[in-house]
């Protein structure tokens, strides 16, 4: 596993820009930070670096950029050392930046308090989470914004050591997107740490979910632009004790995602699980399940298919499971239920050395109360190895 978070409080220059690129400083301390900042990135050109200086931004309205090739760099994420963004006086709802050009790097600051979400992102091809930290700072509560890290309508998208707590939806949330890659980061006390929705070719590794509702959801829902999620490859990651009681807001998606879970598996296609550490969550430490949701969208399709689990480390998981009749099964089988759950639906190949449950529901029309649970261990022939996500070279070379 690479360092997965290292916050540098110095700023370095960006390779390969217009000779006419120039760096535009902007201080925490000037009185009017919040909309000389906001010029700052109105007035940039492709090429330039907004600079932001050490110390606490204290922000009451949200940020945009909409020019292409501009770094957002900071002098890190550290309290007392870095550039912290502090949205807890901002008055609108909207997210705390937002981020609709091409071929943006954002790196080295921290944004805490944002009413809506943390960093949005959207058609915005090319673009680099690097070094970033997105924190409520009071914990988990239903009143933080939905998501931290929020690329969405995107293609190629790296998330690289970035720290996300307490957001009330999904901590890093990439939905509706084209070769992305999420690693080196830490989700915590989020409802759902990671989350790919409704993606195509992506790589979740090396990162680290704990003390969320739900570690990594890999989820495809019906009624988007962009549906049939599909070449999703979760591995190497650390998917431990995610036991915060689920805090999302009543009718979000994620609120029916039980306290307990680690890897989530819904309605996607061709998913491969493997050489994740998965111990400690309630629930299970892999579900894999279909979309049992009403829905009014002819193309869409509500089966998980050719998911693949293999090679994990599991540790205790299914001591709390956090779904109606959970705590029954549980206790039938002497105190917990296995790690990998599955509802039935679709198709699974599981070839770790671990017991499987199947609740028995083929059909996602079947009421969950005519369930028939069956143990099942699901092994056979694995689903062909998926390729990896290969970023272009220009995005790599931002973060080196």
């Amino acid at each position: 596993m690479r360092v997965l978070f290292l916050p540098i409080a110095a700023a370095v220059a960006v390779a390969a820009t217009p000779a006419a690129a120039k760096t535009i400083s902007v201080s925490a301390a000037t009185p009017d930070a919040n909309e000389k900042l906001q010029e700052a990135l109105i007035l940039a050109e492709p090429g330039d670096v907004v600079e932001l200086g050490a110390g606490v931004w204290k922000l009451t309205d949200g940020l945009s950029l909409d020019v292409d090739n501009v770094t957002l760099r900071g002098a890190g994420v550290k309290d007392g050392e870095g550039s912290i963004l502090d949205f807890s006086g901002q008055q609108g709802a909207g997210e705390g930046l937002l981020v609709t050009s091409d071929d943006v790097l954002l790196t080295d600051f921290a944004v805490l308090n944002t009413r809506g979400d943390g960093i949005k992102s959207k058609d915005a091809n090319r673009i680099v989470y690097h070094r970033l930290r997105v924190e409520w700072t009071a914990g988990p509560k239903e009143t933080n914004g939905a998501y931290g890290i929020y690329p969405v309508e995107s293609r190629d998208v790296l998330i690289d050591s970035v720290y996300v707590r307490g957001a009330s939806d999904a901590g890093i949330y990439v939905g509706q997107s084209k070769n992305v890659v999420v690693r080196d980061s830490i989700a915590k006390e989020n409802v759902a740490g990671i989350e790919i929705e409704n993606c195509y070719d992506a790589d979740v590794h090396d990162n680290i979910a704990v003390q969320n509702s739900g570690g990594i959801l890999v989820f495809d829902l019906p009624s988007l632009p962009q549906q049939g999620g599909h070449n999703v490859r979760v591995f190497d990651n650390i998917v431990q004790d995610n036991s915060t009681p689920n805090f999302a807001p009543k009718g979000n998606i994620v609120a029916s995602v039980p306290t307990g879970t680690g890897v989530l598996v819904m309605a996607n296609r061709r998913v491969e699980i493997f050489g994740n550490a998965l111990e400690n969550n309630g629930t299970a430490n892999v579900m894999i399940v279909g979309y049992r949701y009403p829905y009014d969208d002819a193309k869409y399709q509500p089966l998980p298919q050719d998911i693949l689990v293999r090679d994990n480390v599991h540790g205790k998981a299914g001591f709390a499971p956090a779904f109606p009749g959970g705590a029954e099964m549980a206790a039938a089988m002497g105190g917990a239920i296995p790690p990998v759950l599955w509802d039935g639906a679709g198709s699974a190949v599981v070839n770790d050395d671990v017991g499987v449950l199947s609740l028995g529901l083929p059909d996602v029309s079947t009421p969950q109360s005519e369930a028939q649970p069956s143990p099942a261990d699901l092994k056979g022939d694995a689903p062909a190895t998926l390729p990896g996500v290969t970023l272009p070279a220009s995005m790599e070379a931002k973060v080196q």
